[in-house]
């Protein structure tokens, strides 16, 4: 019996999912298949599925093929049709032993439950996404807010938070087997612990995590959404050491009347003030986003408020996204703006990227950094900048370091 194929499109959700998967797999003896973990976040993403599933069918003759993941969830029938596809599992079931149970019985159909009668998040126990360089401890899943662009909902279900005490002891854990860097992880981080007793905000879960688990040396935050940012949380990233300088915002756009169209919580104004009251308190941040062009309506003019958004936000990393409409959503049904128009806006903000990027590396030559190695040879900063290490270092280790130049798109350092 071969050992599963597992492939991930998408999130470091998925992807932290994935290595879940592979365990539950393990355990109910499942073998001779492959496990497609979709992702549905545009039409490409939905696309590149159905082209990996066709790929790796056609790389492994007489494995059944598993499809799972939001673009699963959310189109069941859609991969089930597919001739190459054996069995359709859903978000929720895809972290149940009792499906993997089934798969190893030779069941096949489709296994998509109502995900939005989901009420717990299960906390599954990774140590790595396939790497010693650092862990990931899933937080939260699903979203409570109906972005008009946004599917996410529909194939994650609503806000389901992992309690602190289960976090902080899957935290103690990773520390004791030698991780240095933990990253929280989730669809929505910030939203974290409304539907818990008490409703505690993120920012006590990260004071909590760093009071009770003393010697873990780096916290990341995989991104958050800055409205929802708790004054506990902006304590935190103030004044915490160990809770590393480096914010991705769920920013989406910087027209206003776009904003209002996208249904997000936040206009331009406060996504400006956000950034310059943490880099106030915190001169060393680094912020990255993500950023849509081309949402339906969008003109001209709209486009150039996102793209001084990213100057007047001070964004390094950007994440960029051709707006892609997928059906269901409300914006899907707006008036649509010309896919070349979407094309050559998503390029403009994509070589702002690149230029922000070279001019934050330029920024760092001579300052002191400690590189969480994740290659013998390769680190990133607390501001996850990558960086080449001269000499062989072990993934995962900590080395303080000075940098000394920077070449395509990485800063180049030595140990200090």
């Amino acid at each position: 019996m071969k050992p599963p194929v597992f492939a991930t499109m998408g999130c470091r959700l998925n992807a932290y999912e994935t290595e879940a998967m592979k365990g539950l797999a393990e355990a109910a003896g499942v073998g001779d298949v492959v496990v497609v973990n979709s992702c549905a976040v545009t039409g490409e993403a939905v696309r590149q599925a159905r082209q990996q599933i066709r790929r790796l069918a056609r790389q492994n003759p007489g494995a059944k093929v598993v499809v799972t993941g939001c673009a699963a969830q959310t189109d069941p029938g859609a991969f089930a049709a597919m001739p190459e596809v054996d069995h359709v599992l859903g978000n929720a079931e895809k972290l149940r032993p009792d499906a993997w149970a089934r798969l190893k019985g030779g069941e096949a159909g489709v296994d998509v439950g109502d995900i939005m009668a989901e009420r717990e998040s299960p906390a599954p126990i990774v140590d790595g996404l396939g790497t010693r360089a650092r862990a990931y401890v899933q937080v939260q899943n699903g979203c409570d807010h109906r972005c008009t662009f946004c599917i996410i909902p529909y194939g994650r279900g609503n806000s389901r938070s992992v309690p602190a005490a289960t976090v902080v002891e899957q935290v103690a854990r990773l520390v004791d087997r030698g991780f240095n860097e933990v990253v929280l992880t989730g669809v929505d981080v910030t939203s974290w612990g409304a539907d818990l007793e008490g409703a505690p905000k993120l920012g006590d879960l990260v004071a909590g995590i760093l009071a009770r688990v003393p010697g873990l040396p780096r916290l990341r935050l995989s991104s958050i959404d800055s409205v929802e940012a708790d004054p506990r949380l902006l304590e935190a990233i103030a004044g915490e050491a160990r809770l590393m300088p480096h914010l991705h915002l769920s920013l989406q756009a910087g027209d206003n009347l776009i904003l209002k169209r996208m249904k997000r919580r936040h206009l331009r104004d406060d996504a400006i003030a956000f950034c310059e009251s943490v880099r106030a308190a915190r001169p060393e941040v680094v912020f990255g986003g993500d950023i849509i062009a081309g949402f339906p309506t969008e003109t001209e003019a709209m486009f150039e408020n996102s793209l001084r958004l990213v100057e007047e936000c001070g964004l390094t990393w950007l994440h960029v996204f051709p707006f892609s409409p997928r059906t269901g959503t409300p914006a899907a049904r707006m008036p649509q703006v010309a896919g070349e128009a979407i094309r050559e806006r998503a390029g403009r903000l994509r070589a702002l990227g690149a230029a922000r990027v070279e001019a934050h590396l330029a920024e760092m030559a001579g300052r002191r950094v400690e590189l969480l190695m994740e290659k013998p040879d390769l680190g990133r900063t607390e501001g996850f900048a990558q960086t080449r290490l001269a000499g062989a270092w072990r993934p995962g280790a900590v080395v303080p370091a000075l940098i000394t130049g920077r070449e395509a798109g990485l800063l180049v350092a030595e140990a200090a």
